[in-house]
């Protein structure tokens, strides 16, 4: 899951993942003028997501496609954020009594 976390903490990892999202299937050379990046940068970043098991890899002839898998993302939205679905959304001390208080000189 720290994985996962990570990979998902840069919005150019976030971006590629949103394009295959998009369009599924790309070349790095697609991903890499869709988002204009380098290819250099958008393979760094898809080698993260590919380490994360966000993203894996399909060979076609000299291409390497790339695709989204979203099971880790759904994993940690079923598992470990969905148990703060019941979660008391008011703080349990009066915080914004303090907060909203005059400061004193």
């Amino acid at each position: 899951m720290d994985d996962v976390f990570r990979a998902l903490a840069d919005p150019s990892r976030r971006a590629l993942l949103d394009s295959l999202n998009e369009q599924n299937g790309q070349s790095l050379r697609q991903l890499s003028a869709r988002l204009s990046m380098t290819r250099q940068s958008v393979s760094k970043h898809l080698a993260v997501l590919e380490a994360a098991h966000l993203v894996s890899t399909q060979r076609r002839g000299r291409e390497k496609l790339h695709f989204l898998d979203a099971g880790p993302i759904r994993a940690i939205a079923d598992g470990w954020i969905k148990q703060y679905e019941r979660a008391p959304t008011a703080p349990s001390y009066p915080w914004t009594e303090w907060h909203d208080a005059p400061s004193q000189p």
